[in-house]
């Protein structure tokens, strides 16, 4: 169940919600950064993933104005509860809380960390990179909006079959149909293709270090990026993203 519009920024009921959840499922919190008087940046581990098993990386939150992947991820593991319970995840509820309570892309010193994965002097990147260190992982599923998107789309970065985001999406209409991919040929500057954008290349001359390619340089085999138009309804989106992580689960983690 979507939150009221007025809840979509309540980080704190958000946080609220993750560590009772992670109580009932025996996942183990890690705080990675205390923002000063901020909802703390959670990072959770599956018993699974605890014991070395490759992990899907699940991560929403890391730009505030982007409402809808935070509460989407939370209400996928509390709709599939077991199945988080029992296979092997590394999961961040929501990487910049203030900016979510301020509805702000930048954390609270005015930062996007969606461009400081890579530095080892920021404090949230630093403690990222040594949570992550070491990880197996199988998949990581980055979740995004855009509030230029005309639908949804998605991301794609690593070496494996093509046609893999496309099948997702074809799979999503049968579940989630009120979004439906966006038909541009170029998106944020890159060719496109039923909502797809397809990386072979690693892409070169950019401010900072993504999330999504930071992971993949860290042995993530396939990072998906995933958005969904900003400006439509709160709880289509919702729904958009829950239908996406649920079925980009079911193709590559069966």
């Amino acid at each position: 169940m979507s939150p009221p519009l007025q809840q979509a920024h309540d980080a704190s009921e958000l946080h609220r919600r993750w560590v009772s959840l992670a109580r009932r499922l025996r996942l183990t919190v890690s705080i990675l950064a205390e923002p000063p008087g901020g909802t703390p940046v959670l990072a959770l581990e599956s018993v699974a993933a605890r014991a070395g098993e490759p992990a899907a990386y699940l991560s929403a939150g890391v730009h505030g104005d982007e409402a809808a992947p935070p509460w989407a991820l939370l209400h996928w593991a509390e709709q599939h509860a077991p199945q988080v319970r029992d296979g092997s995840f590394l999961i961040l509820p929501c990487l910049n809380p203030v900016g979510l309570q301020q509805n702000t892309r930048t954390d609270e010193r005015g930062l996007d960390i969606n461009r400081r994965f890579h530095l080892t002097r920021d404090p949230l990147a630093r403690a990222w990179q040594r949570w992550i260190t070491q990880r197996r992982m199988t998949i990581g599923l980055c979740l995004h909006e855009d509030y230029d998107a005309a639908g949804c789309y998605v991301y794609e970065l690593g070496n494996h079959r093509s046609g893999l985001s496309a099948g997702i999406l074809e799979r999503m209409r049968a579940v989630h149909g009120r979004i439906t991919p966006d038909p541009r040929s170029v998106i944020d500057g890159q060719r496109a293709r039923g909502g797809v954008i397809r990386r072979k290349k690693l892409p070169t001359h950019l401010p900072g270090m993504p999330e999504a390619i930071e992971l993949h340089l860290r042995g993530c085999p396939i990072t998906l990026t995933f958005e969904t138009p900003s400006e439509l309804a709160l709880h289509d989106r919702i729904d958009c993203q829950h239908a996406f992580i649920q079925t980009a689960l079911q193709q590559l983690c069966p």
